[in-house]
């Protein structure tokens, strides 16, 4: 019989691109983990692991995201005695960075692609995988969904918004969309197929945009700033 169970305690590293689902069905993606992402089991007592059970829960080191790794998919990981720790940046640091960050959603865009919730590996992205992913590229980690990402951003007016900042969607109660600001009142992101673009795009911050750009501008809820990289509980 092989075992399943990930060892209590134990960093692993991802030895490719593995997906992260909502449940133990593993029917319906919540985030993935890259090739290099560091995670650990958490919640685990022998009594889960049975012929019944099809997935270990587990949490992603560097944003502390949780979720379910279907067992066939354990053979992808490897035990790491080198320990995730994060890089601790100064704003100033983070704003010199913001480049790369604006190069990276511009150069996906470029690429043939759709929204994939969950996605935070090219091509396909959901629109906080998307943010999450090109903050990754320069170095710079940020929580997994939208009104995290608002949670950890440093709010600020219109009339401070620069390239490389958030703007955050949704309702009066929670932010539910996101996307980077690359001046001149346009921002990209992805988007789902429902909301009219089912993939990367530009859009205007204005009511005199197209039907998706006034859409989402409906929902407009602010900016936000990003001033350091995540640091994991």
């Amino acid at each position: 019989m092989v075992n399943y169970q990930l060892s209590d305690g134990v960093e692993y590293r991802a030895r490719s691109h593995i997906n992260i689902y909502d449940s133990p069905k593993c029917d319906r993606l919540a985030t993935q983990a890259a090739l290099g992402r560091h995670l650990r089991a958490f919640n685990q007592t022998r009594s889960e692991v049975n012929l019944e059970t099809t997935a270990v829960m587990v949490r992603l080191c560097e944003d502390d995201y949780p979720g379910w790794l279907d067992f066939r998919d354990i053979e992808l990981l490897e035990v790491t005695e080198i320990v995730y720790h994060p890089l601790v940046l100064s704003e100033e640091e983070i704003r010199d960075k913001l480049p790369i960050v604006i190069n990276f959603t511009r150069e996906a865009m470029q690429q043939s692609n759709y929204y994939l919730w969950g996605g935070t590996v090219g091509p396909n992205y959901d629109c906080s995988g998307l943010i999450q992913a090109a903050f990754v590229a320069a170095g710079i980690w940020l929580p997994r969904d939208a009104y995290q990402q608002e949670a950890f951003t440093t709010s600020i007016n219109i009339d401070d918004v620069e390239p490389g900042d958030l703007v955050f969607f949704g309702t009066p109660e929670k932010a539910t969309h996101v996307g980077l600001y690359l001046g001149e009142s346009r921002y990209i992101h992805s988007s789902g197929k429902a909301q009219g673009r089912d993939g990367i795009g530009i859009d205007i911050l204005s009511d005199n945009g197209d039907a998706v750009s006034q859409a989402y501008y409906q929902q407009l809820r602010g900016y936000g700033k990003v001033v350091a990289s995540y640091q994991p509980s």
